[in-house]
Order: structure tokens, then C-alpha cells, then sequence
């Protein structure tokens, strides 16, 4: 009798870890408390990283197909000044791939169309986690009851089971800002794969995807909870005077189509992504600010390396000590990267501090920014068979 895991969660996380288990001859589970998968989420970039990940799943060629590279951008001032430059082609030389843009909802049809329908499990919420023995782990969902080798608690980054594992924890906290975004109703005569404008105390940006529509956010310090009557009219009040195409791509979009969620963090990291036969994944083991665009990037690589450990080793315990070795320092380092480059982004409001920010940014030369970045997107994966 084969291997048996059960994943709760079914994200971006959750399925790459279904498929990575499946690749090395698991028989696994992924449950789902929502009844209806909405795919909701606006847009995503994806770095080198995050697709070699893809790569060694084995989905890296579908994703590619779906998504437009970002070879042309950058960060500017509100009233359209640059105050960095993308290279995109100098990132690919460097790395081996652009950084990709992709609705996030086709991300997840590419995940979910890798495995059968049968080992979806969907409208069933985890009651508890429970370890029965040395080497089994019981899931209760309602009325049903799962037993597993493995349990993968890729549940969010709100995770319940987390909190089952470390009730001590503190969880999740507001970072000090919110986040509105949403995908255009029709595609916008944009000139750039990828931007990003810093203003004070807010940041605008925009992803282009293939058939022309874009994806874009806007992040504003405000206290957790703060919500608007019309969001999309209060965008167009707070954004009106900045420069082109943010005027263009908020009247691109459909009022109910603005989603809005409160930008929250997992502030103090985790002892440890392991309890017994459980293992945390993704958000729900290190949610990070998107200031990096490295949240999904990392639960990709979470996925392959738990798969590969789990292939290689002698013992599932052995297996999940390998994991939390080589995925707890990397994901809680880019973590904290990801939260000073929130603060040093869209979260300052100091007119001086601002002016300083810039001109330290206008002259860092382009090879200082590019490494900086490839010391996260420069990540070779373990091979799975």
C-alpha cells in the first residue's frame, strides 16, 4: 500500500503540493471548505523561482504558454518621473526566465488540471487535526473523517490548523496597510509589461497579461478594517492627478469587479513548519507583505522541496526535518525582506524621508538593483523523478 497524505487548503500552495506528491507516487486528498472555487485574486508575477518550481511539477510549460513575460516597467513618482528602470531581458540572462504575469484564477485551473477531479475534495471544512499513532494523522471534516501518513496544512494564511499546532502563537497581524485590486473589464493601451508608483503613504501598480487586460492593485496605509462605500469612486479621488495609465485602468473596471482585503502578516515567525506527522505550507506557515512578489513563489518551492525530501529520505520524520531546515530560514529571511521593502515602498509618508528614498533609488546603478533581486529569484530546485 502506498503513501497517503491529505492537504488542506486548495490555493496555489496546496495544489502544487498535491502534484509534487503525486509526482513521487503518493495517493493524496486536497480538501477544500469552499463549495464553489471562485478563483478570486486579481493578478500574480512570478519570478525565476517560483517557476522552476513549476517546472519540476511539470506544469512550468502551461504556465509559461499563459502568462506574458515582464520585460519592460519599472517604479515611478506619482507624477510620472522614473525612479527605476526594468530590465527584464537582463533578469532572464541572469536567472534563466522574466519574471511572468498570470491571472491568478488561470494559475489555478493549470494546478487543478494536473490532477484527477477525484482528489479534490471541496465544501469540506477541517474540524481538527488529530495524531493517532506514530504514524498516522486523522482529519475530522463535519461528519467525515480522513487518515492520512501525511497531513500538508496549506490553509491560509487565517490557518486553523496553525493554530491547532501552535495555539501560542500570536498569528497573523495587520501590516499597516490595505490593499484594493482588480482585473480590467477590457484590455488598456498600455506601455509596459510592469509598474509599480510610489507615493506618499501609497502605491499603484499594474500587471499586463496576454490578451491585453491588466491586472492592478492599489496599497494604502490605513488602520485594519478601514473600508470604502464605493471603492472604485474613491480610488478615482485619491489617484485622479497621477500619471497615466492609472486614470485609464481604474476606468477599466467594473465596480463590483474591486476586491478589497486588509494586508495582513506573519510577523513573528513559527518555531517550526512541523508537528508530528503535519507540516505547514505557504501562507500558512509564512505569510509575508507582497512588497517582493514572493508570497506564491515560495509556497511553489515549499511544494517541490517537501515532495523531494519525502522522495529521498529513509523516514517521513526524516523527511519533514529536511523540509523545515531548508524552508524555515530561506521563506522567514525573504519575509522580512518583503516587510522592509513595504516600508521603505508605499508605507512612507515623510515628504523628506520620500525625497531621500527617491534620490537613493534614482542613483543605485541597474547591476546593485538586479542583484538585489536575484538573491531571491536565484533558487535551483531539488529534481523530482
Amino acid at each position: 500500500m502506498g503513501s497517503t497524505a491529505v492537504v488542506v487548503g486548495g490555493g496555489i500552495g496546496g495544489l502544487a503540493a498535491a502534484i509534487g506528491l503525486r509526482r513521487i507516487g503518493w495517493d493524496v486528498t486536497v480538501v477544500e471548505r469552499a463549495p464553489v472555487l471562485k478563483d478570486e485574486g486579481a493578478g500574480i508575477s512570478l519570478a525565476a523561482n517560483g517557476l522552476r518550481a513549476l517546472d519540476e511539477l511539470g506544469v512550468g510549460e502551461a504556465v509559461r504558454g499563459a502568462s506574458r513575460g515582464q520585460y519592460s516597467g519599472g517604479t515611478r513618482t506619482p507624477k510620472g518621473g522614473w525612479l527605476t528602470r526594468m530590465d527584464g531581458a537582463a533578469l532572464e540572462k541572469a536567472v534563466g526566465a522574466p519574471i511572468m504575469g498570470i491571472a491568478r484564477s488561470a494559475l489555478h485551473r493549470l494546478l487543478r488540471d494536473a490532477l484527477p477531479a477525484e482528489a479534490l475534495l471541496t465544501g469540506s471544512e477541517v474540524n481538527a487535526v488529530e495524531q493517532t499513532g506514530p504514524a498516522r494523522v486523522q482529519l475530522v471534516c463535519g461528519e467525515r473523517v480522513l487518515a492520512a501518513d501525511l497531513v500538508v496544512a496549506a490553509d491560509g494564511i487565517g490557518s486553523a490548523v496553525r493554530h491547532s499546532l501552535f495555539p501560542a502563537h500570536p498569528g497573523p497581524v495587520h501590516s499597516g496597510s490595505t490593499v484594493l485590486r482588480a482585473l480590467t473589464d477590457r484590455p488598456v493601451d498600455l506601455h509596459t509589461d510592469f509598474e509599480l508608483t510610489w507615493g506618499r503613504g501609497a502605491e499603484f501598480g499594474h500587471i499586463a497579461f496576454l490578451d491585453g487586460r491588466a491586472e492592478w492593485h492599489a496599497v494604502l496605509s490605513l488602520p485594519a478594517g478601514t473600508r470604502f462605500a464605493d471603492p472604485l469612486r474613491e480610488l478615482r479621488s485619491r489617484f485622479h492627478d497621477w500619471h497615466d495609465p492609472i486614470p485609464a485602468l481604474l476606468d477599466a473596471t467594473r465596480p463590483d469587479a474591486v476586491l478589497h482585503h486588509d494586508v495582513r502578516e506573519l510577523r513573528t515567525p513559527l518555531p517550526s513548519y512541523v508537528a508530528g506527522r503535519t507540516v505547514l505550507l505557504g501562507d500558512a506557515a509564512h505569510a509575508m507583505t507582497p512588497n517582493l512578489g514572493q508570497g506564491a513563489c515560495q509556497a511553489l518551492e515549499d511544494a517541490v522541496t517537501l515532495a523531494a525530501a519525502l522522495a529521498t529520505a529513509p523516514a517521513i520524520e526524516t523527511a519533514l526535518a529536511h523540509y523545515d531546515a531548508e524552508r524555515r530560514p530561506r521563506s522567514q529571511a525573504v519575509a522580512r525582506a518583503a516587510r522592509q521593502a513595504g516600508r521603505m515602498g508605499q508605507q512612507l509618508a515623510n515628504p523628506l524621508a520620500v525625497a531621500l528614498r527617491n534620490t537613493a533609488m534614482r542613483l543605485t546603478p541597474a547591476r546593485a538593483a538586479t542583484s538585489m533581486i536575484l538573491r531571491h529569484h536565484a533558487w535551483t530546485p531539488p529534481h523530482l523523478n
